[in-house]
């Protein structure tokens, strides 16, 4: 745990001493400090005076469109542009990348910067504000929006990234605010900026005696509602790790096709890549890799030879334990990871309905599909709550022999992952989507046949998204009762009720929860 004496020789031990002597020259006017931080160029474009708007430029955010798009002609500045999008609007942080990496020149090492900025600002936004709002001169919240994320961006590069200079962190920042906002802006950053770097060594940190979840909050980088909820629940000490584990980098894992490769000629393809992998704790057929470059061009992920599945979303496929001749509805199914695992565990007979209700999804969900060469998956565009095909509303009702309610949720057990998370969601959410998730289980349950088995899964941590939403069913449908999980699964990912719970500072997995409920 961390404390105000050792915080702060905590991240200055982060930084070398020949970082520091770039900054901290004693007798030098500001002026030439900054000539020398513009001695090292960070990019071979022409220098951009005049800032050319577009015709029709975006009210909720001017300049993502409506500016010379050569200002954002490097990571740094893209970043700045992808944290003001998800911050101002609704828009999914993984979305915004995606769409800048696919629309830009980057090379490899800067689309990876650029996702490690991005991420990193997200995951510790909070703390970055924290000091900013420390040494800005002014209110900090009335700061503009792209000056406020310029200075975001950098100070993330000076406290968390070793190998970048801080004269790139903020020149970078200074160069991008000049084209953008003229000298002034640019001058406030620049003299802030250098003001940290000079007091690296004496940051002030907040008190955890004054107020526990505030100083938890900022020192994690949570919302104070959440980590309250989580200290109520858990205890000061294992809501911290909770908290650390979100703020991890997510590691990426693979789950093997075994009835295409084995597990251990996936293994030897990994090596011949210099890809390091370890298998998965609870499922050995899940690899974790710290990172595989181009994966979707990757010749094995093209034949279909694995996916993209974290182990704890494999474990409710092995819960749901289909056979081979079951008919398997997967009710919220995009896009797609779950039914692809079930259909592998059925040898690709039987047969799997899988429907969704937004039909670009179902579209990915197809071509997932036919790059694994599955062929016993039907994916259709459907609405559970509202069918509208002969087969929901008439034919299957009461016929299924398995049913996969995969509901939609807080989302609480992939933040480090989806960081964006945290600061999206509100605390009235929970109980809304207990409402929607509810609602969905009511109607799943109706095409569940006599002795069948029912399903349902999260990727959230909180129990009003989770067993109280199960206890709530069981109370009404005294037809259902639960099938306890550890017949099925490691018994250190059962809870005491039977159900599958886990937690990332426990299971270093994604946290999630599962109850097999079956039709007596």
């Amino acid at each position: 745990m961390m404390n105000d004496n050792n915080n702060s020789n905590n991240t200055s031990s982060t930084h070398s001493e020949d970082k520091k002597e770039e900054i901290q020259k004693e007798n030098i006017p500001e002026e030439s400090i900054l000539a020398s931080l513009d001695d090292e160029p960070l990019t071979n474009e022409e220098a951009i005076d005049v800032i050319t708007p577009l015709e029709n430029p975006d009210p909720n955010f001017p300049y993502y469109h409506n500016v010379d798009k050569r200002v954002f002609n490097n990571a740094r500045a893209l970043a700045v542009k992808i944290v003001v999008r998800c911050e101002r609007s609704d828009a999914y942080l993984d979305k915004l990348i995606d769409f800048e990496i696919r629309h830009s020149d980057l090379n490899d090492l800067d689309k990876a910067l650029l996702n490690e900025l991005t991420h990193g600002v997200i995951r510790w936004l909070r703390r970055l504000d924290w000091f900013l709002n420390g040494f800005y001169r002014g209110q900090y919240e009335k700061c503009l929006s792209d000056v406020k994320n310029a200075m975001r961006v950098a100070l993330y590069q000076i406290l968390f990234l070793n190998k970048i200079p801080y004269s790139a962190a903020v020149n970078e920042a200074v160069e991008f605010i000049k084209k953008l906002r003229g000298d002034k802006h640019a001058g406030v950053v620049n003299g802030l900026l250098r003001t940290i770097i000079r007091t690296l060594d004496n940051l002030v940190w907040p008190t955890r005696e004054i107020d526990e979840v505030n100083y938890l909050g900022i020192i994690q980088s949570h919302p104070n509602w959440m980590v309250r909820r989580w200290v109520k629940r858990f205890g000061f000490d294992e809501a911290e790790k909770l908290c650390e584990a979100n703020n991890q980098r997510a590691s990426l894992t693979l789950r093997v096709n075994k009835n295409k490769i084995s597990t251990e000629e996936f293994e030897k393809y990994l090596e011949s890549k210099n890809i390091p992998s370890k298998r998965g704790k609870y499922l050995d057929y899940f690899l974790k890799v710290r990172m595989m470059s181009k994966i979707y061009n990757d010749e094995y992920f093209q034949k279909g030879f694995f996916n993209i599945q974290d182990e704890s979303a494999g474990m409710m496929s092995v819960l749901l334990s289909p056979k081979e001749d079951d008919l398997v509805l997967d009710v919220c199914a995009a896009p797609g990871g779950k039914s692809s695992h079930i259909s592998e565990l059925m040898s690709g007979r039987g047969r799997i309905l899988s429907i969704d209700k937004y039909l670009t999804k179902v579209d990915m969900m197809k071509k997932n599909f036919e790059r694994m060469d599955m062929k016993n998956v039907l994916a259709f565009h459907e609405d559970i709550m509202q069918p509208k095909t002969e087969m929901l509303r008439e034919k299957i009702i009461g016929k299924v022999d398995k049913v996969l309610v995969d509901a939609p949720c807080t989302g609480f057990g992939v933040i480090s992952k989806k960081p964006d998370i945290k600061w999206k969601r509100v605390t009235g959410d929970i109980l809304k989507l207990q409402e929607i998730q509810l609602e969905i289980l009511e109607r799943a349950s109706e095409y569940v046949k006599s002795g069948g088995v029912m399903v349902y899964s999260t990727c959230t941590t909180e129990p009003e998204e989770n067993e109280v939403v199960i206890e709530k069913f069981l109370e009404k449908h005294t037809d259902f009762e639960v099938d306890n999980a550890h017949n099925y699964l490691n018994a250190e990912v059962v809870n005491e009720k039977g159900y599958v719970e886990v937690f990332p500072h426990k299971h270093s997995i994604d946290g999630a929860f599962g109850a097999r409920i079956v039709r007596k």
